[in-house]
């Protein structure tokens, strides 16, 4: 690699970098957060893009900068219209699953959203719980990300934190 390709691969970067920033600006922080799996693969389409642009001699940042904003402004668009529609909502969003409730690990629902146990105790020991009693509910995410609610007190779960969550399978067994 000679200086003159050293210096245009640093240009390349601080370029495409300056028009990933602007980007964000315009469609907002939501732009690389993993909300969804369709959030999930937009992330990945702009990392692979941001490679291309910085590693290959072919792709201009003019060429890369409008491959962004389409992927970006598809995503914001995709993102609106789920919002919006309930059909396209659950077509392509994943409904939070309980994996956990009141102390019992449901083991149903572990295979349904193909988790290990181990990898729920390691989840469980990162929340720091000591006990399964500790435990009032284990919600596997849309986004694949695990929360533990705590059961601190024994007080009762707000219903509307659950409100977007598949809980018939524990409502027969608990209540």
């Amino acid at each position: 690699m000679t200086l003159q390709d050293s210096f245009w691969l640093v240009i390349s970067v601080l370029g495409i970098y300056t028009i990933i920033i602007i980007i964000t600006r315009i469609f907002g922080l939501r732009t690389f957060a993993k909300m969804s799996s369709f959030d999930f693969a937009s992330t990945i389409a702009v990392g692979s893009v941001l490679a291309a642009i910085i590693l290959n001699n072919d792709y201009s940042l003019l060429k890369g900068g409008i491959v962004l904003v389409t992927i970006i402004g598809f995503q914001s668009l995709f993102t609106f219209l789920v919002r919006k529609n309930e059909v396209l909502k659950k077509l392509f969003t994943n409904k939070p699953q309980i994996i956990m409730w009141e102390g019992k690990i449901l083991h149903e629902q572990l295979k349904h959203c193909n988790v290990g146990v181990d990898d729920l105790l390691a989840k469980l020991r990162e929340a720091n719980v000591h006990r399964f009693e500790e435990v009032k509910a284990v919600v596997f995410e849309s986004t694949g990300d695990v929360s533990v609610i705590h059961n601190d007190s024994n007080k009762e779960i707000e219903q509307q934190l659950l409100l977007d969550v598949n809980t018939e399978n524990i409502w027969d067994k608990s209540l």
